[in-house]
């Protein structure tokens, strides 16, 4: 008898009963490890595979770019960020109820039975990575003040708005647009970014005559293989919880990943007769970009004709926009994570039907030509918002500190005129 009446009176003041889910631990411990390998892809992972891909006098500052947005984003993030993106709002942004993280408290949940602390970290994680992403576009000719200005106006004005329309319950969610874990709010808007910066700036001096080969290839093929390792966190951890979908989110990552750099390493074999390292880690990130907005939503099949299509057409806009057009977007976010993260949305309405056989996904609730609309809506929309508000971004910085450094200063490096050191002393 005791014993029941202490059961009773356990599930009467539990949170459930009182209107807010109980804490799940297991669901808890995985978005924290998720949020840590997320992190873990902007320093040390990508600051690493940009840092090898740019001059040795530059690569100091890149690794100071990645971990200096990554510490202004995280206090913006506290101040604004977070509830411009996800607190409750209108169809095109969050209120001001959790500025400075107001009512994130020890105890405030989540859903899936996670603290709310613990999915605004895991949020972060994100908002970190995407605008590190753009300095790919304007690498090795940038003054680090405007790098750390447009961060931070590029994160309240771009990031956050766009992540709440997807996220957020904005009006693309209402829509119905399917991105489980960034290919629009992140990859898209980051590499929309860097081409809207490549083309605000002009390539880097002697560009396109002069090779501008990476200088440590080492160091870019251990930062791509740290890439893929916290990828696992940002597509699996987009399931917020440790279930079914996180699992075959990670399959198909992994698996997307392995195709886009199998493929991109056969082209280049038949193109020009040796298969490359850059290429093959291009080709994985290509193919990681490719199945993140698809990730939870397909099979492991339809994650291998996506990574597939990924290494393929990013391969072939590389090369378009350097030999073609002389866009010098100096580390390829463009083509590789907007137009990967773009084609991944996009096939994310095809490989999600439950009609294709072993190519099928977890279905879909409307026709494939609908939820494809609904799509291409939700890329295009995100897409030209980002084009302009970036333009008019990148032109006010020039006007308030400048954008690029001087002929002189890029000859001699940014890593001696921006920080005074130098990134190797020999």
């Amino acid at each position: 008898m005791t014993k029941t009446l202490l059961t009773i009176t356990l599930a009467l003041i539990s949170p459930a009963v009182w209107g807010q889910e109980a804490l799940d631990t297991g669901n808890t411990a995985w978005i924290m490890t998720s949020s840590a390998l997320v992190l873990f892809m902007t320093i040390p992972g990508l600051a690493l595979f940009y840092g090898g891909l740019v001059r040795s006098k530059n690569v100091l500052s890149i690794l100071m770019q990645c971990f200096a947005i990554t510490c202004l984003v995280s206090v913006l993030w506290l101040i604004v960020g977070y509830s411009i993106a996800f607190a409750d709002g209108n169809a095109f942004m969050g209120g001001l109820q959790k500025f400075l993280f107001a009512g994130v408290l020890e105890e405030s949940m989540w859903s899936g039975g996670i603290p709310e602390s613990n999915f605004a970290m895991f949020q972060l994680t994100f908002a970190i990575i995407t605008p590190a992403l753009v300095i790919g576009g304007f690498a090795e000719r940038i003054k680090f003040s405007a790098v750390l200005l447009f961060t931070g106006m590029w994160l309240i004005l771009v990031y956050a708005p766009v992540a709440h329309w997807v996220w957020g319950g904005g009006w693309l969610a209402e829509m119905g647009l399917m991105d489980f874990a960034g290919g629009t709010v992140v990859h898209v808007t980051a590499g929309v970014a860097a081409l809207t910066a490549a083309i605000v700036m002009g390539g880097r001096r002697g560009f396109p005559d002069t090779p501008m080969p990476p200088h440590n290839m080492t160091m870019c093929i251990m930062g791509a293989a740290m890439l893929w390792v916290g990828w696992f966190g940002f597509n699996g951890g987009s399931a917020l919880a440790a279930n079914g979908d996180a699992a075959m989110a990670i399959l198909a990552t992994h698996l997307s990943a392995s195709a886009g750099a199998l493929t991109w390493m056969c082209i280049e074999w038949l193109r020009y007769g040796k298969p490359t390292a850059l290429g093959a880690a291009t080709g994985m990130v290509a193919g990681l970009a490719t199945i993140t907005p698809a990730s939870g939503y397909v099979g492991p099949a339809g994650a291998l004709m996506i990574g597939i299509a990924g290494g393929f057409l990013c391969f072939t806009l590389t090369n378009f926009m350097k030999r073609t057009l002389h866009i010098d977007d100096s580390l390829d976010v463009f083509p590789v994570h907007a137009v990967g993260g773009a084609l991944g949305t996009l096939l994310t309405a095809i490989f999600g039907a439950s009609t294709l056989g072993v190519f099928s996904g977890q279905g879909l609730d409307v026709s494939i030509g609908e939820q494809l609309g609904v799509q291409a809506i939700g890329v295009v929309a995100i897409g030209a918002y980002t084009a302009v508000v970036s333009y008019i971004l990148f032109k006010l910085v020039d006007v308030i500190t400048g954008l690029r450094v001087s002929t002189e200063e890029e000859t001699e490096g940014l890593d001696l005129v921006m920080h005074g050191e130098r990134g190797y002393d020999f």
